[in-house]
C-alpha cells in the first residue's frame, strides 16, 4: 500500500529518506544543474534553496549535483581508510554530496531523483572531508548500466575534479587551498554514505 500524502512538503535534508535501497540506490535532492550560472545551496534551516554565489568566472558544475538526505560528514566520513589520500580528522559538517550523471536535459533544481552510486572523489578543504559521490542516474539511456567509476571514461572524472579544483578559486589566491584525491570506486563510495548516514544519526539523535 502507497505511503499517504504528506500535508506539507519535507525538509529535504531531514524529511526525506536516503532510499530503500541505500546504499546500492540513493535518493538525491538536486541543488544545481550545468546550466546555473549561480551555485545554489540548501538553507539549513528553512528547507528552501538560497543563491551561496555566483559560479566565478567560466566555471559550471558538469553534472547534476546535490546530496543524499538525512546523511552528515562528520568524523566517521573522515575515518573512512583512503589509501594515498590525506589525512583528515573531520568532516565538513554538510550533508553528503553527490554528483549525478545523465544525458538528459535537467532544466532546474530541486528535484528528487534516484541513482547509482559508481564511485567518489575524497576532497579535502581547510582539513575537513568534503567527499563528492559521483552516481549515475536511474535508468539513463548512457549511463544507466555503469556500476564503477572506471567504466567512464578518463575525461568525465577529469572534468569532475578540474570543476571542484578550480570551482572556488580567485587568481592569486592560495588560501584556500583543494585537493581531489583519492579517486574511489563503488564499494568505498558505499562505505562514505553508510558513514554518513552514522554521523547523521550521532548529529541528529532525538531529533
Amino acid at each position: 500500500m502507497p505511503s499517504p500524502p504528506l500535508a506539507f512538503r519535507p525538509h529535504p535534508w531531514h524529511g526525506l529518506d536516503a532510499g530503500r535501497d541505500c546504499p546500492r540506490v540513493v535518493t538525491v535532492y538536486v541543488e544545481i544543474v550545468p546550466a546555473d550560472g549561480v551555485k545554489y545551496e540548501i538553507d539549513k534551516h528553512s528547507g528552501y534553496l538560497r543563491i551561496d554565489r555566483p559560479q566565478r568566472f567560466s566555471v559550471a558544475c558538469p553534472t547534476l549535483y546535490g546530496f543524499v538526505p538525512r546523511t552528515y560528514c562528520g568524523e566517521a566520513v573522515a575515518a573512512v581508510p583512503m589509501a594515498g589520500g590525506p589525512s583528515v580528522v573531520r568532516g565538513d559538517g554538510d550533508p553528503l554530496d553527490v554528483c549525478v550523471l545523465t544525458d538528459r536535459l535537467v532544466t532546474h533544481g530541486d528535484v528528487v531523483l534516484d541513482a547509482r552510486p559508481i564511485g567518489g572523489l575524497r576532497m579535502v578543504e581547510r582539513g575537513a572531508a568534503d567527499d563528492k559521490i559521483v552516481a549515475v542516474l536511474v535508468g539513463d539511456p548512457m549511463y544507466g548500466d555503469v556500476r564503477e567509476l572506471a567504466q567512464l571514461p578518463r575525461a568525465v572524472v577529469d572534468r569532475l575534479r578540474h570543476y571542484f579544483l578550480t570551482y572556488k578559486a580567485i587568481p592569486g589566491d592560495a588560501s584556500a587551498a583543494i585537493t581531489v584525491d583519492p579517486v574511489y570506486d563503488a564499494a568505498q563510495a558505499h562505505a562514505v554514505i553508510e558513514a554518513a548516514r552514522a554521523d547523521y544519526e550521532r548529529r541528529f539523535a532525538g531529533g
